[in-house]
């Protein structure tokens, strides 16, 4: 007998797969096993990429704060540097603990909505907020913490529903929005040690991955006339 419809939704749900990966002539697959495998990797990714937060910030404690130099520093050469290091880097138990959830949630549900786009969005977030806390920051300033990354996978899936137009994205979307939907608060300018600059810059990154991954509209085909 076949799945019911409330179970193979379910099951789209959490690979969020399109048509054009589905091979066609491929044998039937064990749903729980594919999904299965597919969260362990996640897992595996998401996992390891925190544990490298926690013992970078572990190193840096022994080392007296001596890595967080490695920040951007706005509108210097060697402040660029920081675009690659500073999503690595923390300044307290505090602030790493702050990113450690949403950094995980978040990411997973990018990995949710297609695990290909995962280093794509991070890489975007990166960029998009480090170049902006880059351009903007305060002179003398150091910006660092995973926020900006974590900002561009919530620029992502926020607008990822907008774009692609499909039931699992939207909804994906609107489940974000009502959920962490306030942290959109962080990019407003003025609370103390907060980087804005780099919130709004990861955010605008996510959202044009979003817009780049989006599925483009068939081509209109022309009637087809008489000969």
């Amino acid at each position: 007998m076949g799945s019911s419809p409330a179970a193979r939704i379910f099951s789209d749900l959490v690979l969020l797969k399109d048509p054009s990966r589905i091979d066609r002539g491929s044998k039937p697959i064990n749903r729980e096993t594919s999904v299965t495998s597919v969260l362990k990797t996640q897992a595996l990714v998401l996992g390891g990429t925190l544990a490298v937060f926690w013992a970078v910030f572990v190193v840096n404690l022994l080392l007296g704060g001596s890595l967080l130099t490695l920040g951007i520093i706005p509108r210097t050469m060697i402040g660029l540097r920081g675009i690659l290091f500073a999503p690595f880097l923390h300044g307290s138990l505090s602030h790493i603990v702050a990113n450690s959830i949403p950094f995980v949630a978040l990411g997973w549900m990018v990995m949710l909505r297609d695990e290909r786009h995962f280093i794509p969005v991070t890489l975007a977030g990166m960029i998009g907020s480090g170049l902006m806390a880059w351009l903007l920051g305060a002179p003398g300033t150091v910006h660092i913490g995973a926020s900006g990354v974590i900002f561009g996978y919530l620029g992502y899936l926020m607008l990822t529903g907008w774009y692609t137009r499909s039931f699992g994205s939207i909804l994906l979307s609107v489940i974000v929005t009502l959920v962490w939907g306030s942290l959109v608060l962080g990019m407003m300018p003025g609370e103390s040690g907060i980087s804005w600059q780099a919130h709004i810059g990861g955010f605008l990154g996510g959202a044009l991955a979003a817009r780049g991954f989006r599925i483009p509209d068939a081509p209109v085909k022309p009637n087809a006339k008489p000969t």
